[in-house]
C-alpha cells in the first residue's frame, strides 16, 4: 500500500525548498532598477546571501554561463533524486505519475510534440509582450544561460533541458496532480490549478509577464495530462517549449 500521507508531506518539503531556490535566483537575476537622479551608490545581489555596494547595474548577471548551467544541472538533478526516492519509499504505483506500460507510444510522443511547437508560439508572444510594455525581462535568465560554444549547446539541449523538463513534469504534473488524485480522490483539475500556480511561482525569475505566461502555459501542460493521461506527453512538450526558446531566439536570433 502507497504511503499516500508521508509521501505528501515529504512532497510538500521537496516543493516549499524548490521555490525558495527559485524566489532567491529571481533576486539574483532581476533587472536593475532604473538610475536615481543622482549619482549614489546602491546595493544589487553579488551572489546568494551576499550583497555589495557598488554603482547602478545594467549588465548580465554577475554569474558566467557554465557557473548557471552547473547550477542548474546540480539542483535540479538533487531534488529529482529527492523525488524519485520519495517516490520509491512510498510506493506509488507508476500509473498514478502517468507512466503506462508503454510510455513512449507513437501517440504520446506525437501528443508532445504537436504541443510543444503550439506552446513555444504562446510563449514567445508573452515575452514579446513583456518586452513591450516593459514589465518585466522574462529573457534575462534564457539570454544569461545561452551557451558561446557548439559543445556548450550539446550540454544545454541534451543534458540541461531533459533535466528540467522530466524533473518539472514529474513534480508538477505526475505528482501534483496524477499521484494526487489517485492517492486522495481528489479532482484532477483542481489539482491542475493548484499546480499550475505554483508552478508559474517556480519561475519567478523571468519577470511579472513571464509568471503569468509560464502559469497558463503550466496549466495548458496540465490539462495536456489529464486529458492524455501520459506524463511523456508533457515532458516532451516541455522539453521543446524550452529548446525552440534557446536555440530559435538565441542560437539563430543571435
Amino acid at each position: 500500500m502507497p504511503e499516500w500521507t508521508a509521501f505528501a508531506g515529504f512532497v510538500g518539503v521537496v516543493l516549499v525548498g524548490l521555490l525558495f531556490l527559485a524566489r532567491a535566483s529571481a533576486d539574483v537575476l532581476a533587472p536593475a532598477e532604473p538610475p536615481l537622479p543622482e549619482p549614489t551608490a546602491v546595493e544589487y545581489p553579488a551572489s546568494l546571501g551576499d550583497r555589495v555596494v557598488g554603482t547602478h547595474r545594467s549588465g548580465p548577471p554577475p554569474f558566467s554561463t557554465t557557473t548557471l548551467l552547473v547550477n542548474v544541472v546540480v539542483s535540479q538533478g538533487l531534488f529529482a533524486s529527492l523525488l524519485v526516492v520519495g517516490l520509491w519509499v512510498a510506493a506509488v504505483p507508476p500509473s498514478s505519475l502517468g507512466l503506462a506500460a508503454d510510455p513512449l507510444a507513437p501517440p504520446a510522443l506525437a501528443a508532445g510534440v504537436g504541443l510543444g511547437v503550439s506552446l513555444y508560439a504562446v510563449n514567445a508572444a508573452g515575452s514579446r509582450l513583456s518586452d513591450r510594455f516593459g514589465f518585466g525581462d522574462a529573457t534575462a535568465l534564457r539570454e544569461a544561460m545561452a551557451p558561446d560554444s557548439a559543445a556548450g549547446w550539446a550540454v544545454l539541449l541534451l543534458v540541461v533541458l531533459p533535466l528540467v523538463a522530466g524533473f518539472e513534469e514529474l513534480l508538477f504534473r505526475g505528482v501534483l496532480i496524477g499521484a494526487f488524485a489517485t492517492g486522495f480522490d481528489v479532482s484532477p483539475w483542481l489539482l491542475a490549478a493548484l499546480s499550475s500556480v505554483a508552478f508559474a511561482l517556480g519561475h519567478g525569475a523571468q519577470g511579472r509577464v513571464g509568471i503569468v505566461v509560464t502559469g497558463v502555459l503550466g496549466f495548458v501542460l496540465a490539462a495536456a495530462f489529464v486529458l492524455t493521461g501520459s506524463l511523456v506527453a508533457v515532458v516532451v512538450a516541455h522539453y521543446l517549449v524550452n529548446a525552440l526558446e534557446f536555440v530559435v531566439s538565441e542560437r539563430w536570433g543571435s
